[in-house]
């Protein structure tokens, strides 16, 4: 009877000892367990970085200018009969724009041509009574009151045919001045005035205005701080501008910097500068804003990655280079500048190292990656 109690007795605590070994976190029933399982890695898009000769931009905002604009006006008075142009039209210098009514002007010429074909009969008249005046002023038949006055009356008549040929000059040239032609190679704007309106010399209304869009000027200005390697860069060779639209993406086009204003605006604290730019195609329009880039150096073989590819952070700028093994590790780069959607590393990266070009926002230091588009060249800057 001991022996079977003793036995119950040692069921129960090799019962309780079990449970309490269960409760403790371990079961010795259960399988042991591994290593907990390695993070997946993570897709990106990679790329190499490279060196390339970038252009040192100063940058500027600008508006067009016309190289030459003329307001074209009347010189006499007048109806318009003619108008030889159409709007918006390409004219060249002398081309006809209007006629205004020649039919007084001719009068006038012809009236003072007549008058001087008068005096000269008169003048030729004149001179052979002061030959013969002449002939006999020796012999006492002529007086030398009367000689002396037929010399007045020749020089009389010689100043009236030149004040004749006065009057032609100007008759000719206001019937000139009736043809109104282009006073230089350029396009014109809107018609200002009708046919058939009266227009006089004594009025300042315009008839058309011209404006030369080739060449053509971009003016801008720029901080003062940036005028003396201006100035001392252009000393050297015509600096290069380039144009681009408000997007600040589109080139426009090219010219060469051509003035250096002569002083410093005071309010503003920038000098006013001008580039020519030969506009064949006419892609810069007089009034057009721009954004004006000035090349004042260009750095060589420097090292450029994708814009994209750095990133900002509480350290200041940096980027995941891929390691050997498909790890990254994010190092810490000094960039000079970012043109055209590339980054220009000064410090921090060498000719060749792997970069993450796109997915570098989940990653993490020493994080493994999955190499989707490994040195794609595609995704360089250009």
């Amino acid at each position: 009877m001991r022996s079977k109690n003793a036995l119950v007795w040692v069921v129960v605590i090799a019962a309780a000892g079990a449970a309490l070994w269960k409760l403790s976190g371990h079961d010795f029933m259960a399988a042991p367990k591994g290593p907990p399982p390695a993070p997946a890695a993570i897709p990106v898009v990679a790329g190499a970085a490279q060196t390339q000769n970038v252009p040192v931009y100063v940058r500027g905002l600008g508006t067009v200018q016309a190289f030459q604009t003329v307001t074209v006006r009347t010189r006499v008075d007048g109806q318009i009969t003619k108008v030889l142009f159409t709007e918006g039209q390409e004219v060249k210098a002398g081309d006809p724009l209007f006629q205004i009514d020649q039919r007084p002007f001719q009068a006038a010429l012809e009236q003072a041509q007549a008058q001087k074909t008068r005096d000269e009969a008169q003048l030729q008249g004149a001179q052979l009574d002061l030959a013969r005046y002449q002939k006999l002023l020796p012999t006492g038949f002529q007086t030398r009151q009367q000689y002396d006055q037929q010399v007045a009356t020749v020089g009389q008549l010689k100043g009236a045919i030149a004040a004749d040929q006065a009057q032609i000059d100007a008759a000719q040239l206001n019937l000139q001045y009736t043809d109104i032609r282009s006073p230089i190679d350029g396009r014109t704007g809107a018609r200002l005035v009708d046919l058939g309106n009266f227009v006089q010399a004594s009025q300042t209304t315009a008839l058309v205005s011209i404006t030369q869009i080739k060449p053509t000027f971009v003016s801008f200005t720029v901080p003062q701080e940036n005028l003396v390697d201006i100035r001392t860069n252009q000393a050297r060779a015509p600096l290069e501008v380039e144009a681009y639209a408000s997007d600040d993406k589109t080139l426009l086009s090219t010219g060469k910097l051509t003035l250096i204003d002569n002083q410093v605006d005071t309010t503003t604290g920038t000098i006013h500068l001008k580039a020519t730019f030969d506009n064949n195609d006419e892609r810069l329009w007089p009034g057009e804003f721009v954004s004006a880039r000035l090349i004042l150096a260009t750095r060589a073989n420097a090292v450029v990655v994708p814009a994209q590819t750095v990133m900002n952070g509480p350290q200041g700028s940096y980027v995941y280079v891929i390691k050997p093994g498909d790890t990254v590790e994010r190092r810490t780069v000094q960039v000079a500048s970012t043109e055209n959607d590339r980054a220009v590393i000064e410090k921090g990266l060498a000719l060749g190292d792997r970069v993450v070009v796109e997915g570098q926002y989940r990653l993490t230091d020493g994080a493994k990656v999955n190499l989707r588009q490994a040195d794609n060249a595609n995704a360089m800057a250009n």
